[in-house]
């Protein structure tokens, strides 16, 4: 996977693919703005290898910069709009505020089951599930779950449904839907938006239930357990009522 690669090779890898698809549209003779188009296209679904939201939009907008910068040839002013169009369907503007779009690791989730045991018809959410990576990783910790997915990009919501068909993918805001019918929340947000995230499970989710969170701690609450993934990330698990975490001295 592109995301795997060193940057920026991942950018270059894209922005070439793109000239390449651009110059066969030419080579056909497709009309400019179906050739700008289907380039356009191909980098913006590849800018989710990006790690962080400016390398998302270097590689988003790497081909048609470049196409304007070369002078190869004119095109409506119009057209210039269109990787934009693109890069907001997939990147909303709400959507800024919270996760980055990065996935969760295959493995990452391996050990949850065992410290957060669930019924095995219990309700599952990915919230945020993006290009569905943490649908499968929830997937392969507890199979017989009923997994949900939610996700404010059309693109990534249509991309995640595709890529986990035993799961059920909605699109919608996280911080608007009900988290009171689930026996686990999974979030791979940002520390900027944990307290949020503790503030909706404190008052959504019911005694039992369980918020885990890859990578970031919610540091106002004491965790149930913590674990060590292979990468060195850590997978915080708070169980409701939840604990608030004693003042450190």
């Amino acid at each position: 996977m592109l995301s795997r690669l060193p940057w920026p090779v991942p950018a270059l890898l894209a922005w070439a693919s793109a000239w390449a698809l651009f110059g066969t549209g030419h080579m056909l003779a497709w009309p400019v703005w179906a050739s700008l188009a289907i380039a356009s296209v191909f980098g913006v679904v590849s800018s989710v290898s990006g790690g962080t939201w400016w390398r998302r939009v270097m590689i988003g907008a790497g081909f048609p910069l470049s196409l304007a910068l070369s002078g190869v040839l004119s095109v409506p002013a119009w057209a210039w709009l269109l990787p934009l169009a693109l890069l907001l369907l997939i990147y909303p503007l709400n959507a800024w505020r919270d996760a980055p779009l990065f996935p969760t690791p295959a493995e990452a989730l391996r050990d949850v089951a065992a410290a957060a045991p669930l019924p095995g018809a219990a309700l599952v959410l990915d919230a945020g599930s993006g290009l569905g990576d943490g649908l499968k990783a929830l997937h392969r910790a507890y199979p017989m779950a009923q997994l949900h997915g939610l996700e404010w990009s059309w693109p990534l919501r249509a991309i995640s449904a595709l890529r986990c068909p035993w799961a059920r993918v909605r699109h919608g805001d996280i911080w608007r839907a009900d988290w009171s019918p689930y026996a686990l929340v999974y979030l791979f947000q940002r520390p900027e938006s944990m307290e949020r995230a503790v503030d909706k499970a404190r008052a959504q989710l019911k005694p039992g239930a369980w918020l885990v969170s890859l990578e970031f701690e919610a540091e106002s609450l004491e965790p149930q357990v913590i674990l060590d993934c292979a990468d060195g990330r850590k997978v915080w698990l708070y169980r409701a009522p939840f604990q608030t975490r004693k003042a450190r001295m």
